[in-house]
């Protein structure tokens, strides 16, 4: 359970991140926006790493419940791979700041702890969604002609690519309204096409 000033801490590093970059996120930036004394924020965070740790904790714990609540609904699999992106979506939307420190692993590329923890957030993720795939492919609702793991290689990538053109926009469009049109097209990519012209009307 993180302490009041650990969350204010948190909040602001993460809001340093995303107008400075993850260069401009230092002990000494972090003391002068909070307006309190650097050995005070020593006393809740080790060092900086600590900190982007503390966030990375905190990405994992979310990711992992809403992957875990995508695999507990009854739905079918492409319902379940919808919900995972407008869940993420809405995440993204709530808190734009998350997609500086979610998608930019390149920048922890020096930290051994940084890059182990976001390949464990990862690699779950990916994991879970084969999982959804497979599941998929077996009742035949998902195309068995292209393996599963390039599929979760074309999700993944899309989501990664469509927040990070709204990142790079600076938030300018609605990520919710535009992502129903991403889910629309990753559904016609990854349906049996087969099933999908069964269940078409005979006049479209």
């Amino acid at each position: 359970m993180q302490t009041k000033r650990q969350q204010e801490i948190i909040q602001t590093a993460l809001r340093l991140i995303h107008e400075k970059g993850i260069q401009g996120l230092t002990i000494k930036n972090l003391s002068k926006e909070l307006a309190i004394s650097e050995p005070a924020i020593y006393r809740h965070f080790e060092n900086k790493t600590q900190i982007l740790v503390t966030i990375l904790d905190s990405l994992q714990q979310n990711s992992a419940e809403i992957f875990e609540e995508a695999l507990k609904k009854d739905n079918g699999p492409i319902s379940k791979i919808e919900f995972l992106f407008e869940r993420y979506f809405l995440s993204f939307s709530r808190v734009p700041s998350l997609t500086s420190v979610i998608f930019s692993e390149e920048v922890f590329r020096n930290e051994p702890k940084l890059i182990s923890k976001i390949a464990e957030i990862i690699g779950f993720n990916n994991q879970v969604l084969l999982t959804i795939l497979k599941e998929g492919q077996q009742n035949n609702e998902i195309r068995n002609d292209v393996e599963a793991e390039h599929l979760a290689i074309v999700i993944m990538g899309t989501l990664r690519l469509f927040v990070k053109k709204w990142q790079f926009s600076e938030f300018s469009f609605n990520i919710r309204e535009e992502g129903k049109k991403i889910i629309e097209s990753i559904k016609l990519m990854i349906a049996n096409s087969q099933l999908s012209s069964a269940n078409r009307s005979p006049e479209s």
